[in-house]
């Protein structure tokens, strides 16, 4: 049985449709021949392809930021000296509170930033809590950044990298605010230079800013209840931090209540 043959005109509606599908929804038509010396008209070669070369290059990676200490503001964080390597951060629940954890902090690469080595530990502080103006007598631990040079206690060294002073002086009785034993506090001690003369005892008296500003403020050994102003944490605790805190790192307490040390 012969096919009968399509019209012309019937082959050629498809092909015309195809034509439009391919030249999408532009009313333009595209010049047949580029004209010569015309800027831009030509193809680019393979390599002056700008946005092929854009889609091939790896972005550069940026540095990460040096990891800063958590939890503390600008205001905190700019009184950090910048030759400060360790850093002993004791963060008190509540302005009025006594109760504090403690974190050593460390930074041996400068480009890395800080990172905890130690901690966190129990601490107690001041009977009243924190002030960012401390004077004599009023119970409150001074909120700030110190350096730390000095050591020493009434027990023999046990390995301090600060320079340590056995003395009997540091022998203390009696009791605390709550009746707990005073007993041993002062065994181990790291003096807080916070009105004080760097680089001697921590038995030294000499007041810079007057005897009505205080001073003694320590870390010492915990005895479970709040203190006259001094930070405090437990013996090993205390024996493991003097064996840690090194002079050529230049140490430094961070202390004062969390929100404080948020400014």
């Amino acid at each position: 049985m012969s096919v009968p043959r399509r019209p012309p005109a019937l082959l050629a509606a498809p092909l015309l449709a195809l034509a439009l599908l391919l030249t999408g929804c532009s009313s333009d038509a595209a010049p047949e021949k580029a004209p010569v010396g015309v800027p831009g008209q030509g193809a680019a070669g393979p390599q002056s392809d700008a946005a092929s070369t854009l889609r091939t290059s790896p972005s550069p990676t940026p540095a990460p930021s040096p990891a800063e200490i958590p939890d503390l503001g600008p205001e905190t964080l700019a009184q950090i000296p910048d030759e400060a390597r360790q850093a002993f951060v004791v963060t008190g629940e509540e302005a009025d509170s006594y109760r504090s954890s403690a974190v050593l902090y460390s930074r041996v690469d400068p480009a890395q930033g800080w990172e905890p080595v130690a901690g966190p530990w129990p601490a107690h502080n001041g009977m009243e809590g924190w002030t960012d103006f401390h004077v004599a007598g009023d119970r409150r631990s001074p909120t700030g950044v110190y350096t730390l040079t000095d050591a020493g206690g009434r027990l023999p060294d046990p390995g301090a990298l600060l320079p340590y002073d056995e003395h009997p002086r540091f022998a203390v009785d009696g009791e605390g605010f709550f009746g707990e034993p005073l007993e041993g506090s002062f065994d181990y001690v790291v003096a807080i230079n916070y009105n004080r003369t760097p680089g001697v005892s921590p038995l030294n008296r000499t007041r810079p800013l007057g005897l009505e500003r205080g001073g003694g403020i320590w870390i010492h050994v915990d005895h479970e209840g709040p203190t006259q102003g001094c930070v405090s944490v437990p013996e090993e605790q205390m024996e493991e931090l003097l064996r840690m805190l090194d002079p050529a790192m230049n140490p430094v307490i961070v202390m004062g209540d969390g929100e404080t040390l948020r400014r």
